[in-house]
């Protein structure tokens, strides 16, 4: 059996509360909404991976993370991403961080998927996705900017899945994999 698979930081319950109070204001805009459960910052889709695949995957995720020290993720402002002139999602963004490239870039060779690094990794919450074509038909559209700084603790890397339940899109929590 396949499953799509993917690695995250998974954010605190607290969090993923404050970061659905902020989008109350937009909430009657064509967005299909992130449930609260769901957010979360992607490091890695790793696609439909066979169940025999996904031990490989903890393993390798696990002996990376392990390799990290914990750190700080630090998140500027709610905002459309991830352009203006064509926006796809609403997100909150990050300040582009070195530990953050550094757990990636971990994962990655452990994976053995890396391929050159990057610059810098700015992380992001999507918060909801457009739905473009009634975001289209909007006679104004609204301005979906907001300053909202906030402070994420990385203590560990998900492997985790997801499967499409009862109308959404459902996650689970394969393995998780803390950090030093």
């Amino acid at each position: 059996m396949k499953r799509k698979i993917f690695i995250s930081i998974n954010l605190s319950n607290r969090d993923k509360k404050r970061l659905v109070r902020a989008t109350e204001k937009w909430q009657d805009l064509p967005v299909k909404w992130t449930k609260e459960a769901n957010l979360h910052i992607t490091l890695e889709f790793m696609g439909f991976v066979l169940d025999n695949v996904v031990l490989d995957i903890c393993d390798a995720v696990r002996e990376a993370a392990s390799e990290v020290e914990m750190f700080d993720l630090e998140f500027e402002k709610i905002e459309l991403g991830s352009t203006k002139v064509d926006p796809r999602m609403i997100w909150l963004s990050g300040a582009a961080s070195d530990e953050l490239k550094n757990l990636h870039e971990k994962i990655q060779k452990a994976l053995d998927i890396f391929t050159t690094s990057k610059k810098a990794f700015r992380p992001h919450i999507t918060l909801g996705k457009i739905r473009q074509h009634k975001w289209q038909e909007l006679e104004n559209v609204p301005a979906v900017e907001r300053d909202f700084p906030m402070t994420i603790a990385v203590e560990s890397v998900d492997v985790m899945a997801s499967e499409f339940e009862g109308g959404g899109m459902e996650y689970a929590i394969i393995e998780s994999c803390p950090l030093s």
